[in-house]
């Protein structure tokens, strides 16, 4: 049974956030270490990408490893998905 389908921006659009160190820190991008993999995925509707990097904070897996932040895409045009935050780019 379907519980539910997102698209997300492409990698580029996201944040991630661990606390590996001890402290939290935060870095505009993808996650360029390919060894990381994808273990499960949550789903939050929160008003701005601050309050979405505050519960990345609280996630346990950001004391061992890295939280990536994406925003969910809700349109699409001329093959481009976009979100009111992350308008869609024309491509050349």
């Amino acid at each position: 049974m379907l519980l539910g389908a997102e698209m997300l921006l492409p990698q580029q659009a996201s944040t991630t956030v661990t606390r590996r160190s001890g402290s939290t820190e935060v870095q505009d991008g993808p996650f360029a270490e390919t060894k990381e993999a994808l273990a499960g995925v949550f789903i939050l509707d929160v008003a701005d990408l601050d309050a979405a990097l505050a519960w990345a904070e609280k996630c346990p897996a950001a004391g061992y490893g890295t939280v990536e932040v994406r925003p969910v895409a809700i349109s699409g045009h001329g093959g481009v998905w976009s979100s009111p935050d992350c308008p869609a780019k024309p491509t050349a």
